[in-house]
């Protein structure tokens, strides 16, 4: 998520795209193009945004549209309910039911660098490292009733995803271990005990393993999507400097019986069919459709000879991929399953707007969204900015019951929290507007179990968490 990841390299010239006209489900989705900010709710939408105090101490935080309230909690450096402070950078979460109409949240603490495990190291699955997730249990009206560590000792846990079994997916954004060079923070990855790299599973009950699913390879996690259908995992990569790939896990044991992810199964690359190394990171045609298909990974958890430099490691996976035809991208991040579709960001995908500086990194554009059919194979391009100032580097994403999306900017001006409608209408939801730190991103968006309630943070060293309540069906959420 930070854009100053690593040494990054420029990409060469793409491979051949191609694309058909928009048909099927998706006619409603940007049936006229990029579509403007609709701010007055003429096409759906929440309506203008205004200042509203937070119900915490009367702080203005958020600007929110008319009839929204919030509190924020869970401060970064607050004490936990082990006495342990708060870790920061809060990122990915997911919220599940609790007890007496309550609600269970599964955080993400996106520390990266060997600065020691936060709760009890003893527990902890390396502890030099300093992320992991925290686990809170939350009022109906946004008030912190406990906060606990649950998965400690992992590093750059940036986002994940929610399980049907009452789990949560944990993603590592990083290949660092002692069998890596340093990274782009020069910290010294000797210090560490074990790689890094992988995917943690954390219930909402219990504890976890602490060990992770090496099969689902290691490489630059950024989020997960559970398919309900199939039980079948699909995997972003964040991959700042370098091409991304997009990833389905298929565990050996399908995990919707087994209530937990298994290690040992089959991951693969997404592939356009009779284009390899299709580059879906520059601009595309609204609507853009493509037929898919899969290629594998033979050697997902590679085991590295001598001390290759981070850049050649944080590739390796990736690089077997696109050896076998997989298609390009620009930095995925945020992914959410909804509808029989999996919704996942392209943060830098798209062309480059008249007037905008391409951002750092690979890619750009400020950013795309994109819908895969597992069942029909089929991707389709949902919506691509036309520019920064309509909707700027998209990361986290969640939907609503109703279909509709929410974004959570990491732009570098203003960030704002935007909402997707089925019918291609872009709208502000959110605002930051914490005094000297609007710049600051939103991640981790996600509805609670009655969709009353949407809970979002603020990702940076001093984080915190916001519960924001109101008419969350004016915008189809």
């Amino acid at each position: 998520m930070p854009i100053d990841r690593r040494t990054f390299l420029r990409r060469g010239a793409g491979a051949a795209i191609g694309a058909a006209a928009c048909a099927g489900p998706f006619q409603g989705f940007l049936a006229a193009g990029a579509a403007p900010l609709d701010r007055d709710r003429s096409h759906g939408g929440l309506g203008p945004l205004g200042p509203v105090p937070d119900a915490r101490d009367g702080v203005v935080r958020l600007h929110l549209p008319q009839g929204f309230s919030y509190r924020s909690f869970s401060l970064t450096g607050e004490p936990m309910s082990d006495g342990t402070p708060t870790p920061g950078r809060h990122d990915g979460m997911a919220a599940f039911p609790g007890r007496r109409g309550g609600t269970v949240l599964i955080r993400n603490q996106e520390v990266n660098g060997p600065v020691g495990a936060f709760g009890d190291p003893a527990l902890a699955y390396d502890p030099a490292a300093g992320g992991g997730t925290t686990t809170l249990v939350v009022s109906p009206t946004g008030e912190l009733r406990h906060i606990a560590p649950s998965l400690t000792g992992t590093q750059m846990n940036c986002a994940g995803g929610p399980t049907p079994w009452r789990s949560w997916i944990t993603c590592e954004e990083t290949v660092n271990g002692p069998d890596v060079g340093n990274d782009f923070t020069g910290q010294d990855n000797t210090l560490l005990t074990r790689p890094h790299g992988y995917l943690f599973e954390v219930p909402v009950d219990g504890q976890p393993t602490r060990e992770p699913i090496r099969s689902a390879g290691r490489f630059a996690h950024e989020a997960v999507s559970v398919d309900p259908h199939s039980g079948v995992l699909y995997l972003t990569e964040d991959n700042f400097g370098f091409a991304s790939g997009f990833y389905r896990y298929r565990p050996p044991v399908d995990p919707r019986r087994a209530r937990r992810v298994t290690d040992g199964g089959v991951l693969e690359m997404l592939a356009v069919r009779g284009r390899p190394n299709a580059d879906l990171s520059v601009g595309q045609a609204p609507g853009a459709t493509y037929d898919v298909e899969w290629v594998r990974i033979d050697d997902p958890d590679p085991t590295f000879t001598g001390i290759p430099t981070n850049d050649e490691a944080i590739q390796a996976v990736g690089n077997q991929g696109r050896a076998a035809g997989g298609a390009i991208f620009s930095r995925l991040e945020g992914t959410t399953a909804s509808h029989g579709r999996i919704y996942f960001v392209s943060t830098q995908g798209g062309a480059t707007a008249v007037g905008d500086e391409p951002p750092a990194g690979f890619g750009d554009g400020r950013g795309q969204v994109w819908a895969l059919e597992p069942r029909a194979r089929r991707l389709t391009l949902v919506y691509e900015s036309p520019a920064a100032a309509t909707l700027d580097l998209p990361d986290n994403v969640t939907a609503g019951r109703w279909g509709s999306l929410v974004l959570c900017e990491d732009g570098t001006n203003d960030n704002y929290l935007r909402g997707l409608t089925p019918h291609g209408a872009l709208f502000d939801v959110a605002l930051n507007r914490i005094a000297g730190r609007e710049g600051e991103e939103f991640a981790g968006a996600t509805f609670s179990p009655r969709h009353r309630t949407l809970f979002v943070n603020i990702q940076a060293s001093q984080a915190l968490t916001f519960a924001i309540s109101g008419p969350w069906h004016r915008g189809g959420f």
